[in-house]
């Protein structure tokens, strides 16, 4: 927009470049949103085909607005699909952004620091209730089926114990851990898990979704060491708030 060119923006994302739904994206309209996070645009989260389905409509949109180039911004799912009308011949710029930090050929995707610095922030205060409490702190933490942010976050904070999608949880190894630290002193320990995690070979989901998982460890780890225990969903406030 500063070196002149035009831009527009289309509404809640995918659905707006099918319907041919847009706003002018001027000086005044996006002026005090660079330390915002999320878009004022909006998102729609329809599935691959169902812009497959309407690409016709797609490609006739960006003939009619007379465009150079669509920049599509987001994750796996939205750049699987931008891929896709690329290769029908749509000129695009695709931007990795996703706090899940998973696109594939990128160091790091945009959403995926802000995700750590706040799950990070999160257990620098969980550290301290457990300490004094003498409790088994549990902290889940976003990523689908990867365990950047938690591993990001657990180490920064320097839990004890990191549990995430590429590897194995050995819940055994873990529960002789928590009571070794307990029996040596240490009244307290710190524990990150990733949604994503699998706990003895299975998947925890509820209503549909990857969550739940920190309160199945919370039940297993009560049950086999008798140790105090309190989970934390951190949830969707990783997904907002001012940018890092």
């Amino acid at each position: 927009i500063q070196l002149g060119y035009e831009v527009i923006g289309f509404l809640d994302g995918f659905k707006g470049l099918m319907n041919g739904e847009y706003e002018i994206l001027d000086k005044i309209k996006t002026s005090g949103i660079i330390d915002r996070g999320g878009t004022i645009l909006g998102c729609s989260g329809l599935a691959p085909s169902q812009v497959e389905n309407r690409s016709a409509d797609v490609l006739k949109n960006f003939k009619d607005l007379s465009l150079e180039t669509v920049v599509i911004i987001g994750g796996n799912t939205t750049l699987s699909i931008a891929s896709k009308l690329s290769g029908m011949g749509l000129p695009i710029v695709g931007v990795p952004k996703t706090i899940d930090n998973d696109v594939k050929e990128t160091d790091y995707t945009i959403g995926f620091q802000t995700a750590v610095q706040i799950a990070t922030e999160a257990l620098d205060r969980l550290r301290s209730t457990a300490e004094s409490h003498h409790r088994v702190m549990i902290l889940e933490v976003m990523g689908r089926n990867t365990g950047w942010i938690a591993t990001y976050a657990g180490m920064a904070n320097g839990a004890d114990a990191i549990l995430i999608p590429e590897i194995r949880a050995d819940i055994e190894r873990l529960c002789q851990m928590l009571k070794g630290r307990h029996e040596g002193g240490k009244r307290f320990s710190i524990i990150v898990i990733a949604e994503g995690t699998k706990l003895e070979g299975k998947t925890i989901v509820e209503d549909g979704k990857r969550r739940g998982v920190a309160a199945v460890l919370e039940g297993i780890i009560k049950e086999r060491t008798e140790l105090e225990s309190r989970t934390t969903i951190l949830g969707h406030v990783q997904r907002g708030g001012t940018p890092v």
